[in-house]
């Protein structure tokens, strides 16, 4: 379509939900099943292999409103190593590490047109999916998430 009109399906206007999954993660995993059962194809950014740029991952965190720190993770990542824990590290300086070791980015990231949520737990994604209704649905470690059928909030 031209002239900027909307893009349409039968539900309404097309959205485009992105997910820094890493496959590897049971979270990432099970957010990324909630957006698909939700109806949505996202665009699936395998972060170790393609990282965000500095830019891209700064305006991330800015998005989410959480300091720098919250973004790190810590298990099974050079984090203790490198000593992070020390508050002496800027916001600068952490996301520098992000970018040298991008295994410190918690996972996973899901930005919509309601938002960007780092999804932990993985049902927080519904707060921002345009349609959150996703049945039933069981994590990979059992848990079920009760079915949500409005949108929450506003």
């Amino acid at each position: 379509m031209r002239g900027g009109a909307a893009k349409l399906r039968e539900k309404g206007p097309v959205v485009t939900v992105t997910i820094y999954h890493n496959p590897a993660c049971g979270t990432s995993r099970n957010t990324l099943e909630m957006i698909r059962r939700s109806g949505e194809q996202p665009v699936v950014i395998e972060y170790l292999k393609t990282p965000p740029s500095r830019a891209e991952l700064a305006g991330l965190i800015a998005r989410m409103g959480i300091p720098v720190r919250d973004l790190l993770r810590r298990k099974g990542t050079p984090y203790d190593d490198l000593g992070l824990d020390d508050p002496k590290w800027s916001d600068d300086e952490l996301i520098d590490f992000m970018m040298a070791h991008p295994i410190l980015i918690n996972r996973p990231i899901v930005v919509t047109d309601k938002g960007v949520r780092l999804c932990r737990p993985s049902e927080a994604v519904l707060d921002i999916l345009p349609n959150p209704a996703i049945g039933s649905f069981t994590k990979e470690d059992g848990e079920v998430v009760a079915e949500r059928k409005e949108p929450q909030g506003g």
